[in-house]
């Protein structure tokens, strides 16, 4: 079983996923608004091999109804390149990608004290 450290890494970093480019979240509405199903797989480093959440975007901008704790900065531009940071605790991610108006994916990777991981997301429209 791994260690909480490494399971905020893989839950911020499923947050990450969904998306969002620095700097451009518009101020009126996205083609990319609505709700996304992401999965976050891990493909080096010592977190869960994937999870999967659900997420929202709205006007450019990424929410996710869950833990509280996470922060996250970023945004979707309108070409849908997706740059995502943020912060759990201890643990901090960064992801970057594309989506389209149905799906999406690209890379991410994540840190915590003394435990690193990397790996690839997709994203799924569910509206």
């Amino acid at each position: 079983m791994l260690a909480m450290s490494s399971k905020r890494i893989l839950l911020s970093t499923l947050v990450l996923l969904a998306a969002t480019a620095p700097g451009s979240a518009r101020s009126t509405q996205s083609s990319f608004d609505g709700r996304w199903s992401v999965v976050i797989i891990t493909d080096a480093g010592t977190c869960d091999r994937s999870y999967r959440y659900g997420l929202v975007i709205s006007r450019g901008r990424i929410s996710y109804g869950g833990d509280s704790g996470v922060i996250i900065s970023g945004g979707v531009d309108p070409r849908g390149r997706v740059s995502v940071s943020l912060r759990y605790g201890q643990s901090a991610a960064q992801g970057g990608g594309r989506l389209s108006r149905s799906d999406g994916g690209g890379r991410w990777q994540g840190a915590s004290s003394g435990s690193r991981c990397s790996g690839h997301w997709l994203a799924e429209r569910r509206d």
